[in-house]
């Protein structure tokens, strides 16, 4: 990982975030000026740069702000941090304009100031990822006749500013699509902002999109800009819309229709010159009956409606999607990318995938991790693959069919329960059988070693993350894998 650059003329300031970062396991370099951060940006290349700059505001030779401005000028999606004292609140807040990631009161605390540092790692690193994915591979796969009209329709939106809407089933691939929509239009300079309006509680996503002023309400300690904000100049994804809260689609309305809105607990209109893309799995026509979705807005989102076809209306495509996930997750974990027979190809093609493209992403992940050998045949298929009868009937879909929600949640490690323990019983009863006096340390490690790689695979190689998911401390997950020789 690219270190967290420290930039501050106070030396204890420094040590201090050295060390609690260095706990973290997490690189530092530090710096007692802006002008030595500029000097070593300009002899940085992409991999020595810095991963996130934390800056103190007020230096000799430059202050933070002015600092912000000019790196931002040159790495625009790097979180910069702002440290300021009290009295220096104001111009924190400013900095919010020139596109600080967030601001540390001095003096701070200090398991609060690694836990926002370690939230802009995050944030850096999941950027980072999909800019990786996005560079390193096609937007998109497909073949199939109805993926060949997805593109065509991507091709001729790409000069438009247009609203768009995209429908299709939970996992067809709808963020991926706008995300294409974003890189090919007037707008592909800007920010591609995301939000996935029914993961986020009520009381919170108007601040999420709107953002608020300080003093707005309990804890708003200082102004936020809000989603809309941050997408200012580019594009604004807004992932199932159908879960909207009522009240909060007036307020998406008036935006839509007028291009202003008001931060939470603010008096002065903020434009909003932002595109807009929707998506949803759901009838929405069915909620505007039911009256759980605003007419007019559905109207005013509804401009272009793009539908993305489920994964078995495009079967064709199964087998390129299928290597193309082999490659890519034996990428992620460092390994040697799995081949797949033609037997195992023609049961997942066979296969109905209700959670779609996510699903057949996930069960390669599995693979990747859990078959035994290079080749993978269809008995190294995860169980309700492998146990699915072959030609499994589907529900059948038309282009002017309405979008139905998906039948099961995409799977991150398909598992059936009984099958491993029975499994594990045979192979212990082997190896007791051939007189091995270290059964259970052999077993341990081998099952110590799937849950991690399991683990790492699910959070794409983030340790502590991977760590938190299995319920272990970070040390020990470094440590088991240092002692498992899974480097």
């Amino acid at each position: 990982m690219k270190p967290i650059w420290i930039v501050d003329d106070d030396q204890s300031i420094r040590f201090v975030l050295e060390k609690a970062l260095l706990r973290e396991e997490l690189p530092t370099r530090s710096f007692t000026s802006a002008r030595e951060v500029l000097q070593a940006l300009e002899g940085a290349s992409d991999d020595q740069g810095p991963q996130i700059l934390v800056s103190d505001i007020r230096m000799p030779g430059g202050n933070g702000l002015d600092l912000l401005s000019k790196v931002k000028e040159k790495l625009p999606g790097l979180p910069v941090i702002i440290m300021t004292a009290f009295s220096d609140l104001d111009s924190a807040v400013s900095a919010f304009q020139g596109g600080a990631f967030e601001y540390l009161p001095k003096p701070f605390d200090l398991p609060k100031a690694v836990e926002l540092i370690r939230r802009a790692v995050e944030e850096s690193q999941r950027e980072e990822f999909a800019e990786e994915r996005l560079a390193a591979a096609p937007e998109m796969l497909g073949q199939a006749p109805a993926m060949q009209d997805v593109f065509r329709a991507i091709g001729r939106l790409s000069q438009s500013n247009v609203t768009v809407m995209i429908t299709g089933e939970s996992g067809t691939g709808k963020e991926l699509v706008a995300r294409a929509l974003h890189k090919h239009s007037p707008r592909a300079g800007g920010p591609f902002v995301a939000i996935n309006t029914a993961a986020i509680p009520k009381d919170l996503l108007e601040s999420e999109l709107f953002g608020h002023e300080r003093g707005a309400f309990t804890g708003a300690q200082t102004m936020r800009r809000g989603r809309f904000e941050q997408a200012e100049g580019g594009t604004l994804f807004l992932d199932e819309i159908g879960d909207m809260p009522f009240d909060l689609q007036t307020r998406l309305l008036r935006v839509l229709s007028d291009g202003h809105f008001y931060r939470v607990g603010g008096h002065n209109a903020v434009k909003a010159n932002v595109r807009v893309i929707a998506a949803t799995h759901q009838d929405l026509e069915q909620r505007v009956k039911d009256g759980a979705f605003r007419e007019d807005l559905f109207h005013r989102l509804n401009v272009i409606r793009l539908r993305l076809p489920a994964l078995r209306e495009r079967r064709e495509d199964i087998p390129m999607l299928a290597r193309h996930f082999l490659q890519q997750s034996a990428k992620q974990l460092g390994v040697e990318p799995k081949r797949i027979s033609e037997a195992a190809l023609a049961r997942l093609t066979s296969f109905a995938f209700p959670g779609n493209v996510r699903q057949l992403e996930n069960v390669c992940h599995w693979l990747t991790v859990m078959a035994p050998a290079q080749l993978v045949e269809p008995k190294d298929l995860p169980p309700e693959v492998a146990a699915a009868p072959a030609d499994a009937p589907v529900p059948s879909a038309t282009p002017a069919a309405a979008p139905q929600a998906s039948t099961a949640p995409a799977v991150s490690a398909p598992v059936v329960a009984g099958n491993w323990e029975a499994g594990l019983e045979a192979e212990a009863m082997q190896l007791l059988q051939a007189g091995n006096v270290d059964v259970w340390d052999q077993l341990t490690r081998r099952i110590e070693s799937r849950l991690i790689l399991t683990a790492l695979a699910h959070t794409r190689g983030r340790r502590i993350e991977a760590a938190q998911k299995l319920g272990i401390g970070r040390n020990t997950i470094t440590r088991k894998i240092q002692e498992l020789g899974l480097e």
